[in-house]
């Protein structure tokens, strides 16, 4: 597989010299500061391209550019957005990217409870609460019929937390759900996120799984057209949030989307870590069923609690046997080989890694250490060497 990494730019604090120490050839990355639904211009593109190249690195995946929630719910400039979405992908295939990473997840991005919380070696990984979700949802923003989205046992659990919380608790909380977004440019209050919320009070699951399914009639054809792979990431977590709907979280959903348009340029990011925190994934199975459509992958894991809560493990720890999915990604990419095809590798990128050793005390993005993402790095590496050279 081709071994990248996710870099957010200039102002991120691992910088590209450090990439390339950590072994990655390619570059994961946006424009993220234009992120906002116009057309990315070909000269940002050349100059980020200019960057990482410099650094004898490739650009082989943008993630992401953004959807829009007009998009999403076919409303206010959808139409204008969706054309300016086409262009993006023209102009990232005239700078020669082959894959583009985008989700299509209702106003939340990847979403936790806690982005410090201690492991037992001493460092901090991500974790999502669901006591604590429900404090929030409930209690706080107090979201009208929010109580009956949750489990009674889990609504008293969440008042009992609430009591006992200290004030810090409450900030981090609402930080981490509505404040902090990763890798965008704007964050919500409680206000604008009501607001928003409003929004989608009347599109139900299958309503927008449709307006996904519209989107993708529109734009696979376009990514055909240029070249490129659209590779959808699932929903992170794969289960609803504040009563919005969720419509990549599980096998029976990828095939679905799949079955949209049979081409070369639609396919699916597998993340090991957002599809492994749903019970009923398998992610082996999954590798191997969905693998002629799999155009990236994120190798991450994670550790489910009882009640519904996980936590960022270990990358060869916690619940997904990461060695029988990369043994499945290897034979996918023989496959392709064997069919003598140029762009056989899949790019792979380790993710949310524990903050650890160095990384400890640094002004890192939360789920995205260098130390902790060198470590999965090295683990995968080694996990990809030893089934090729043993032939499993």
């Amino acid at each position: 597989m081709k071994q990248t990494w996710r870099w957010f730019g200039p102002d991120d604090p691992v910088t590209l010299a450090h990439v390339r120490q950590a072994g990655a050839t390619g570059i994961v990355s946006a424009l993220h500061h234009l992120n906002d639904g116009r057309v990315w211009p070909d000269d940002e593109i050349a100059k980020r391209k200019a960057q990482i190249e410099g650094a004898g690195l490739s650009w082989p995946v943008v993630e992401s550019i953004i959807v829009h929630e007009d998009i999403k719910t076919r409303t206010g400039r959808y139409r204008e957005l969706i054309d300016n979405y086409k262009q993006s992908i023209r102009a990232v295939a005239r700078a020669g990217i082959e894959t583009v990473c985008y989700n299509f997840m209702a106003i939340t991005d990847w979403t936790r409870t806690d982005l410090d919380y201690v492991m037992p070696h001493g460092g901090t990984a991500l974790r999502f609460d669901v006591v604590e979700f429900c404090a929030y949802d409930v209690f706080i923003l107090r979201r009208p019929g929010a109580e009956a989205d949750h489990p009674a046992e889990r609504v008293t659990r969440a008042e009992a937390w609430l009591k006992q919380a200290s004030e810090s608790d409450l900030a981090r909380l609402e930080r981490n759900l509505i404040e902090w977004v990763p890798a965008r440019e704007f964050v919500y209050d409680r206000q604008s996120l009501n607001r928003m919320l409003d929004v989608y009070n009347e599109l139900s699951v299958e309503g927008f799984r449709a307006n996904l399914f519209e989107f993708l009639r529109e734009i696979i054809p376009v990514a055909e057209e240029a070249g490129v792979r659209m590779a959808i990431h699932p929903d992170d977590p794969p289960f609803p949030l504040f009563g919005l709907p969720r419509v990549v979280c599980s096998a029976a959903d990828a095939r679905a989307l799949l079955a949209v348009a049979d081409s070369p340029s639609h396919g699916l990011t597998l993340c090991t870590g957002s599809y492994g925190a749903n019970p009923a994934n398998d992610l082996v199975a999954m590798a191997r069923e969905f693998g002629p459509r799999i155009h990236f992958a994120h190798l991450r894991n994670v550790k489910k609690e009882g009640d519904g809560s996980f936590h960022e493990a270990e990358h060869l720890e916690g619940d997904t046997d990461m060695v029988r999915v990369v043994q499945a990604l290897l034979a996918e990419e023989a496959r392709r080989k064997g069919e003598g095809r140029a762009d056989w590798q899949i790019p792979m990128r380790p993710d949310h890694g524990h903050v650890i050793v160095d990384d400890i005390g640094k002004k890192v993005n939360p789920g995205y250490s260098g130390i902790g993402r060198l470590k999965g790095l090295a683990e995968l590496r080694g996990v990809m060497r030893t089934i090729e050279t043993l032939g499993y």
